[in-house]
């Protein structure tokens, strides 16, 4: 092979500027030049090697002895390789500092936008008459307002005459494939690196690794003939020269193979442009019982159609073994591994779940039971839960009045096909899922039923319908037949959490809804289904819905002919999801997918709830310790977490806070979820390599790093002015949440976190698992709370938060839904649905503007400290601790034999009882001002009513202190309420 080095232009250095001066009107880059002799014009050749389109940037001269900008400037020759400026040095000899990237930020701080100046002619006529005669300006350095905007080494750009020698010293090659250390990600897409240059293309790569690490090199390969197609890699293993040997099997291609985050084998195709740059990052786990010594071997690059190339490979292992696969220094990329992660990808029963039982065809799961009939369908569907939800009960809850259908309706005859099914058949049989099958048959389709039912109540359907000759079909249905006093509440199909329509008519509209099915139920009882086929991706959202919505199943959507019923028929109310007519042609094959969520997941905990007390915000912890809080949030943009969703660069500030908190009886959880990531994380160009898998296809723009660094083609989000942290949004499933997983492992094991906030949620039930029992290992709490905005609204595809996310429920320990909720205008029920959590065996707090304190506590809610100063919940604590709420019983309005109701249904009571006393909540919904009386039963209380005090102790914020009598009228404000003590 032909090694290629080539004499280039004088070395320009490139320097930090250390954050000295503002970007944000003079831009990132500039070049520092120094004029040797007096004149009224100085020239100054910047050869800049940018990728950018450098003539469509303005030029910015300013007087480094005055910091003014100097007007009187000319330029020729922009290119993106060089230009030579022309500028007055009005103090005559000395620096000037030549800004060549200026913007403005327009738009709202978090989401700012860099819009670049246009090149202007800012010079007078008569200095431009003078241009012709000009002293000198020596180029001194090229300087980066700092470190991280820098482009050297990897986004200096080699020239076009560079380029054009370098093929042509390696004739006859279709593509070119050049080694690379793990240090210098590849960051140029469209252009090679003046690096590549300087090196040349060598055929070989060397570097040094210790036992047990996870090492990574890259390859970069660059078509000049035409655009390469699957670009594959071979790997052969690596031996040294006694025979020891790091098997082919410890070496891989993170672009082309790998883990899915279910566990699943991930295959991708890699296609190259003409003239691109494909990094290509190969992987190398290396032993722990390696020899230490020298190994070399070869790993072949291919392409279709194409001659392959080989690479010389040689690696040296010292005796040093790496701590945790070297993972402690994610600087040289030993975090890429963690990408293809199985950590926790098992189905082992979690805390407070119990393992699943099979007797005959019916699954016990806690507190459900799942009947199923013989085509694979639930026949019946049974909760135990009291209605109190604080405990179970041995008689059970049916939702449905009949079994569940599955139903294909002939155009012929207008009547439901007939098939015969043969035995059902469990296929697996373990603690934490079971799965079973069973295949029907009729003259025209067959029917192919496999599900799976997990531990917490999570069910999945693939209904596999091939047609056996051509065949035109009336309808597909699948009904839901809800037992009436069951069906409440509905939550979904564009209406929002509260008491069920008597009728609803919806139909897929994909492009602007996120909507594909709908929760209905009670608090003790309910049912989440969503419809799906094969094709089925989850969605962005929070803000970015509409940027990648939910792709129309062609069986259900069908076209836009599908949709969903409900309706109430005598004591039935029958949910009808339909796909409409079509026909299918012989060996069509369709999926009429559909997932299930058996609601509630497991008994409120209460005690969780009055003893858990967070505090949002990074603080002193002293201060934090006097207020009576027990868990602290820790937000990114925080002196120990600053980076959104990268909680790695500043651990050692996090432990040492951490270990604090400990110290004092405090927990700590932080901000940490997928959605979108920082630009400050060690793999942002590794993951760029692995094209749309990792962040999403965009139209660029945003912050300046995120332009002049990735140049285009990705969605911007959010961002910290102070420190400066982009961040880029992240496609959905992808293997990032493997890495998460470990992270969040490494983050547990070696910093001690005990648990984490999570602001929305970019992935699924899969990865929450996993999370979950990361965080819970070896005894860690791992407290997950979740915050979620308002989803109902057009960014967000019209989705309710609760709907969206109650497949992480089952997982989570607090809600806290209310950014842009409305706590003044809703109704109680929809407080109970979309808010409180209590149908699914949670609870929550309260967000927006503090939430309302009197509605909050009648479902044990109150805000959070530190949120609004007016609304603090100390005092509602001190109340509580007062009463001694640990080991009450709580029993909401929404019992039906709740033993204290009010005389006026817009007047609800929750109480908390225990022997001889209850604290009773009421709250007001009423349109004005008001009196009530209390309706109690005295025995269920067991209080003597010729005994009974009902008192209201004071309360900061709340209430003042107050005496009523047991059977008088209580005034209550409209939208306000009591919390009141009855012995």
């Amino acid at each position: 092979m032909l090694c290629s080095h080539f004499i280039v232009a004088q070395e320009i250095k490139y320097v930090s500027g250390q954050n000295s001066w503002n970007p944000d009107s003079l831009g990132n880059h500039r070049a520092v030049v120094q004029v040797t002799a007096d004149g009224p014009v100085s020239r100054a050749a910047i050869e800049w090697r940018r990728s950018d389109d450098a003539a469509a940037k303005a030029i910015y001269v300013v007087d480094a002895q005055t910091s003014k900008r100097i007007m009187n400037v000319k330029t020729e020759n922009v290119s993106r390789e060089r230009a030579d400026i022309y500028f007055e040095p009005v103090s005559g000899k000395g620096k000037y500092f030549i800004y060549y990237m200026p913007y403005k930020v327009t738009a709202r701080s978090n989401y700012p936008n860099a819009v670049y100046y246009k090149p202007e002619n800012t010079a007078s006529a008569d200095w431009l008459q003078k241009t012709g005669n000009y002293t000198r300006a020596d180029l001194l350095y090229l300087e980066s307002v700092n470190e991280m905007n820098s482009p050297f080494p990897m986004k200096v750009t080699a020239t076009a005459a560079e380029v054009g020698q370098l093929v042509k010293t390696n004739p006859g090659k279709a593509y070119l494939v050049f080694t690379e250390d793990r240090k210098f990600p590849v960051k140029l897409r469209h252009d090679l690196p003046r690096r590549w240059i300087q090196q040349g293309v060598t055929g070989s790569f060397s570097g040094t690794a210790s036992k047990g690490e996870n090492y990574s090199f890259q390859l970069g390969v660059y078509p000049v003939a035409a655009d390469l197609k699957n670009v594959t890699i071979s790997f052969a293993g690596l031996k040294d020269a006694a025979g020891h040997a790091i098997p082919a099997a410890a070496m891989s291609c993170l672009n082309t193979n790998g883990t899915k985050y279910n566990g699943s084998p991930f295959t991708q195709v890699v296609d190259v442009k003409k003239g691109d740059v494909q990094a290509l990052w190969c992987l190398v786990n290396i032993p722990v019982s390696t020899a230490a010594g020298i190994y070399t071997g070869t790993v072949t690059v291919k392409a279709a159609g194409l001659p392959a190339t080989p690479v010389k490979v040689s690696l040296r292992v010292t005796d040093d073994v790496a701590v945790n696969g070297g993972t402690d220094q994610p600087e040289l990329q030993t975090r890429l591994a963690w990408l293809n992660s199985t950590l926790a990808q098992h189905d082992d029963v979690i805390k407070p779940y119990t393992p699943i039982t099979v007797n005959d065809k019916t699954i016990g799961l806690l507190g459900r039971k799942i009947i199923l009939s013989g085509s694979g369908f639930p026949e019946q569907i049974q909760t135990f839960f009291t209605p109190e939800m604080t405990g179970m009960t041995s008689t059970p809850r049916n939702l449905f009045t009949d079994k569940v259908r599955f139903s294909v309706i002939s155009t012929a005859t207008h009547e439901e096909i007939p098939f015969k099914n043969t035995a059902l058949r469990f296929t697996q049989k373990q603690p934490g899922i079971v799965k079973w099958e069973t295949s029907s048959r009729s003259e025209t389709l067959t029917m192919d039923v496999s599900a799976s039912a997990e531990f917490d109540g999570y069910l999945f359907y693939t209904v596999k319908l091939t047609a056996l000759r051509d065949v035109s079909l009336e309808d597909t249905r699948l009904q839901f037949p809800f037992e009436k006093n069951v069906a409440n509440y509905l939550m979904g199909l564009g209406f929002k959490g509260g008491k069920r329509p008597v009728a609803v008519d919806w139909k897929w509209e994909v492009a602007t809804k996120n909507q594909d099915g709908a929760w209905i139920g009670d608090v003790n009882a309910g049912l989440q289904y969503t419809l799906r086929d094969e094709h089925y991706s989850r969605p962005l959202n929070t803000n970015f819905y509409l940027q990648k919505p939910l792709v129309l199943p062609s069986s259900w959507g069908n076209a836009g002919n599908g949709g969903i019923r409900v309706k109430e028929d005598g004591n039935t109310v029958l949910s009808d999801n339909y796909s409409g007519p079509r026909s299918m042609k012989k060996g069509e094959v369709l999926y009429y997918n559909f997932t299930l969520l058996v609601t509630p997941f497991h008994p409120i905990n209460t005690d969780f709830q009055w003893a858990t007390r967070f505090y949002h915000k990074y603080n002193a912890l002293d201060t934090i310790k006097k207020l009576g809080a027990t868990v602290v949030n820790i937000h990114h943009a925080t002196p120990i977490n600053p980076y959104i969703n990268y909680p790695f660069i500043e651990h050692e500030k996090m432990k040492k806070y951490i270990d604090s908190a400990h110290g004092l009886g405090l927990k700590v959880k932080i901000y940490n979820t997928v959605r979108e990531l920082s630009n400050s994380a060690y793999e942002t160009f590794p993951l760029r390599s692995l094209g749309h898998e990792i962040y999403s296809a965009g139209k660029g723009g945003g912050y300046s790093w995120l332009q002049e660094q990735l140049g285009d083609d990705y969605i911007a989000a959010w961002y910290v002015p102070g420190i400066k942290d982009a961040a880029v949004v992240n496609s959905g499933m992808s293997r990032w949440h493997n890495y998460y997983v470990e992270g969040m492992n490494w983050l547990v094991q070696n910093v001690g976190i005990d648990g984490i906030y999570l602001d929305d949620v970019a992935f699924d039930r899969v990865t929450m698992k996993r999370i979950k029992r990361v965080l819970t290992k070896d005894g860690h709490p791992g407290i997950i709370d979740l915050h979620s905005a308002n989803q109902y609204n057009k960014s967000d595809g019209f989705m309710n938060s609760a709907n969206l996310y109650m497949e992480h429920f089952p997982y989570l320990d607090r809600l806290w839904f209310g950014e842009y909720f409305d706590y003044e205008k809703n109704e109680p029920d929809f407080f109970l649905t979309e808010v409180s959590g209590i149908p699914f065996g949670l609870m929550g707090e309260m967000l927006e503007g503090g939430g309302n304190p009197w509605r909050g506590l009648v479902y044990g809610m109150t805000c959070r400290m530190p949120w609004k100063e007016d609304a603090d919940p100390r005092y509602i604590w001190k109340a509580w601790d007062a009463f001694g709420m640990q080991g009450t019983e709580m029993i909401g309005y929404w019992v039906e034999n709740n033993p204290v109701k009010t005389d006026n249904g817009k007047v609800l009571a929750t109480i908390y009882k225990k022997t001889g006393k209850a604290m009773i909540s009421i709250a007001s919904w009423a349109a004005e001002d008001t009196k009530v009386k209390l309706k109690i039963d005295w025995k269920a209380l067991g209080i003597d009513p010729s005994q009974a005090k009902l008192t209201a102790d004071e309360i900061r914020g709340f209430q003042p202190a107050a005496q009523f009598d047991v059977n008088g009228e209580i005034p209550i404000n409209k939208g306000k309420g009591w919390l009141l003590i009855l012995e």
